[in-house]
């Protein structure tokens, strides 16, 4: 492009901002907390705009400078600020439908980093041993830093059966940890549930969907009728939930509280200033609950623990939760992209902010490795005398020693430490409860 050219096109950029001015001040005059456009520093951006389509190494098209010029306006945002183009909001849609082929995890950014939030239950990444918290360092040996989240979540999508290497930075891991993971369908099944022990039931809920709700209130219609129609107590799990659909939170926390505020939402805009309040209907009878947390628990999780925990409804045990607050909304654009945007954060019953605070349990239960004691070969026992006496058996030969063959369609209580402890915690409140009321 010669001189002149350039002058017109730089020339043309500042008639189009300058236009772009007028509308701004026309549209948003009567908001008295509109700032005035800074002149001075979009005529230093027309004036890098041309320096770099005159003078960089390699020519440069107008379209890619400007689409980086916005995404990196909203990369300095936060981190859950972006712009879609036209593919990668296609891919976005394809991603909340449920269904598609991947590897299970919830990302987010961190340093130029893709961090992981939370492996998705029954999905590759759960399965081949990813933690939330991991930092995800090169894909298919590609580094990570430099890319977009969005095209970071691109490259780990594709075809079913086929393999992509991830390397993995790990808090307390001397050197990166290599994970050769296989993408397969990920299909969300977000409600699992069982009873522990007569009347003490176990669900999980590893993601916010909008019929969450009503697959937790069939799941403890049935956890209901196998301990004789009533439970004693709840176990609600939301370890490594990252979040989800809004609706769906408010709907689980719904369901066991009778009134006042569930979550409300606060932004600059006027529709962003939301409430939603519960309606009077208990569905466990006011039966005591414990709500498993931890550091994958992010988002829609929160909302219902912060909820129950303000309410004083549910005892809120684990470690701290991962502390994403913050409101989301998709705005579509003319040529096919879109803008996603925070717009608001969330506040629990108590007007307390999660923004980048996460909950804190109510008891703090560390996830303790559990490990059967081993038998020391050095220590002498009475089977080592010459002469012991035999051990008596019962009629049928076998040992007096109870006999349990393992649940295996359930969580496996001896090796979750946590989940034990919640458990026990449920008994001593019954325990308590019952003492109060003879």
């Amino acid at each position: 492009m010669n001189r002149s050219g350039r002058y017109i096109l730089i020339l043309c950029l500042g008639m189009f901002l300058g236009t772009a001015i007028t509308m701004e001040r026309a549209v948003f005059a009567e908001r008295a907390d509109t700032q005035p456009l800074p002149l001075d520093t979009l005529r230093i951006f027309t004036e890098v705009f041309g320096k770099v389509k005159s003078d960089y190494v390699e020519s440069v098209g107008d379209k890619k400078l400007l689409e980086d010029a916005i995404h990196g306006m909203l990369a300095g945002l936060d981190p859950h600020s972006s712009y879609l183009n036209p593919e990668s909001f296609k891919e976005m849609r394809i991603g909340t439908e449920g269904k598609f082929g991947g590897l299970g995890i919830e990302v987010t950014m961190e340093n130029g980093f893709v961090k992981v939030v939370a492996p998705i239950d029954d999905t590759p990444a759960q399965r081949a041993g990813l933690k939330a918290g991991d930092l995800i360092t090169r894909l298919d040996g590609t580094p990570v830093k430099g890319m977009t989240l969005n095209d970071a979540v691109k490259k780990m999508r594709g075809e079913p059966d086929t393999d992509i290497t991830l390397t993995v930075v790990r808090e307390g891991e001397p050197k990166p940890l290599e994970f050769v993971i296989t993408r397969a369908i990920i299909r969300i099944t977000s409600v699992k549930g069982t009873v522990l022990e007569p009347g003490y039931a176990y669900v999980r809920v590893s993601q916010f969907q909008s019929g969450t709700a009503d697959a937790l209130r069939r799941k403890i219609s049935n956890l209901k009728k196998e301990s004789d129609g009533k439970l004693k107590g709840l176990i609600l799990d939301l370890r490594n939930n990252p979040g989800g659909v809004l609706n769906g939170a408010v709907s689980v926390s719904d369901m066991f509280l009778t009134d006042g505020v569930i979550v409300s939402t606060k932004g600059r805009l006027e529709d962003s200033r939301v409430k939603y309040t519960a309606t009077p209907n208990d569905y466990l009878k006011d039966a005591p609950m414990v709500v498993l947390v931890n550091g994958g628990s992010a988002s829609a999780s929160e909302i219902v623990a912060g909820a129950l925990q303000d309410h004083g409804r549910a005892i809120i045990m684990g470690t701290k939760t991962f502390g994403k607050g913050s409101v989301q909304t998709i705005l579509p654009i003319n040529n096919g992209a879109a803008l996603k945007i925070t717009t608001a954060r969330y506040y629990t019953p108590e007007d307390r902010s999660i923004q980048a605070t996460g909950i804190v349990p109510d008891v703090v239960v560390e996830d303790l490795q559990v490990t059967k004691r081993g038998t020391d070969p050095d220590f002498l026992r009475e089977s080592n005398l010459q002469g012991h006496l035999e051990s008596e058996v019962d009629g049928d030969g076998g040992s007096n020693a109870n006999d349990v063959s393992a649940d295996t369609t359930g969580p496996n209580i001896e090796d979750d430490f946590q989940l034990r402890e919640a458990l026990n915690l449920l008994k001593g409140v019954n325990i308590v409860r019952n003492q109060t009321n003879n």
